[in-house]
């Protein structure tokens, strides 16, 4: 790889690998060590191809779920089973993930920055501006789209289909769209104890002990002809278990969190 080799989002690949080294040792423990990282199904990664796939997840964090999931990626592609066991899975990372983030988040700070060119595709909110959903929602952006199709031409894709970290938020129809129209295999994960573990941007560790749960299901089954878009939000929310008929099964522990979270918002500026 030449050391001026540029993905088409004109990032140098040798600086977006080494941001991944050093972004993946210095996490490592906190998802193997401060807490235990359950994983299951990291088999289906290995057979997925190199490009045109779409990992849709629920959100617990802005930036905590998405490390975990580079882990789990090239753990599982250099032949980890399940495990996060020994972080040299990193030395050669998989170079061509992206995940979608809101450009204020990515616009933040120094640290999202760094974070934002190690695969962050920015895309501006239409419904939320500074933490606050609007009345007058904006046009999206046509470059915003366009990226994410770049993307997926080039690799995969991370999305958090609600756009925001509070549970069983509607799943946003703009990524129905994106799976009708560019056709991805699309791969559900459902994430579970972040929230308890990290803030809410996922920069400090909360809390100790805890177990974070980390599921990859099998690709939905989608027929792109055929399947509106509102059928395409029902698989999604079911398929990351964030569909209403989910709540009589959360957790009264996650419910309290998210009651607090709730409360502490009112007060942010």
């Amino acid at each position: 790889m030449g050391l001026l080799k540029r993905n088409p989002f004109g990032h140098i690949l040798f600086i977006k690998k080494w941001l991944i080294r050093l972004f993946g040792a210095m996490t490592h423990r906190r998802y193997r060590g401060f807490n235990e990282l359950q994983i299951e199904g990291s088999e289906i990664i290995k057979n997925l191809p190199d490009t045109n796939v779409l990992f849709i997840s629920n959100h617990q964090t802005y930036f905590a779920d998405v490390v975990a999931m580079f882990h789990v990626f090239n753990a599982s592609l250099s032949g980890r089973t399940d495990s996060i066991k020994n972080v040299c899975y990193l030395w050669q990372p998989k170079l061509n993930i992206y995940y979608v983030a809101a450009k204020e988040t990515m616009q933040s700070g120094l640290l999202p920055r760094m974070m934002a060119y190690a695969g962050a595709i920015s895309v501006e909110r239409t419904w939320r501006a500074k933490g606050v959903d609007v009345v007058e929602k904006k046009d999206v952006n046509p470059d915003d789209t366009e990226n994410i199709k770049m993307a997926l031409e080039d690799g995969w894709v991370i999305t958090f289909p609600q756009g925001t970290t509070k549970s069983f938020n509607p799943v946003r129809k703009g990524t129905a769209h994106i799976i009708k129209e560019h056709r991805p295999i699309v791969v559900p994960i459902v994430i579970d104890g972040f929230r308890r573990s990290f803030d809410k941007k996922g920069l400090r560790i909360k809390k100790k002990g805890i177990l974070q749960s980390f599921i990859i299901k099998e690709p939905l089954e989608i027929d792109y002809d055929n399947d509106s878009i509102d059928d395409i939000v029902a698989k999604v929310e079911y398929a990351i278990e964030q569909h209403p008929s989910f709540l009589n099964v959360i957790s009264i522990e996650d419910l309290e969190e998210q009651e607090r979270l709730d409360k502490l918002r009112k007060y942010e500026v």
